[in-house]
């Protein structure tokens, strides 16, 4: 979860430090900027999905993996992204914590929100609901 660290350079510093050479380290995480919900209202979702982002300390950690890794001092640094796609009803609870917990810290309006939740509810419940959530998987090796 270091989208919830203020100093990811930490934690990896002392990865690095215990690593003997040849041994990995492995990181997973979403983007919060980049998640994917399907609307009427694309300019609210956009919004939406910002002022969820900006709750997080570091919404956008996971696109600095590769940096972050190599300023560690690790090699052979790769980072691959993979998109999960949810859809119908089973997503319907991701999509409303998102909009609930922004609507919660006040970062949009309540009612605007409310219909928001209202329109994908619908949208699960006629199997279009649609929510598409990239997640970044970076590996390295301390060096010898």
């Amino acid at each position: 979860m270091f989208y919830e660290l203020a100093d990811p350079r930490r934690p990896l510093a002392e990865a690095r430090r215990v690593l003997v050479g040849g041994g990995r380290v492995v990181l997973l995480g979403q983007d919060w900027d980049t998640v994917v919900v399907d609307s009427a209202g694309p300019a609210f979702t956009r919004a939406l999905v910002h002022a969820r982002a900006d709750l997080t300390t570091r919404p956008r950690a996971a696109r600095r993996y590769r940096d972050l890794l190599l300023d560690a001092g690790f090699a052979d640094v790769a980072v691959e992204v993979h998109t999960a796609v949810l859809t119908g009803p089973a997503a319907l609870p991701l999509v409303t914590a998102l909009a609930g917990t922004a609507a919660a810290a006040g970062a949009l309006p309540r009612e605007r929100t409310d219909r928001w939740i209202a329109e994908q509810r619908e949208r699960a419940a006629a199997d279009r609901l649609f929510l598409a959530l990239p997640v970044f998987t970076a590996s390295a090796t301390a060096p010898y």
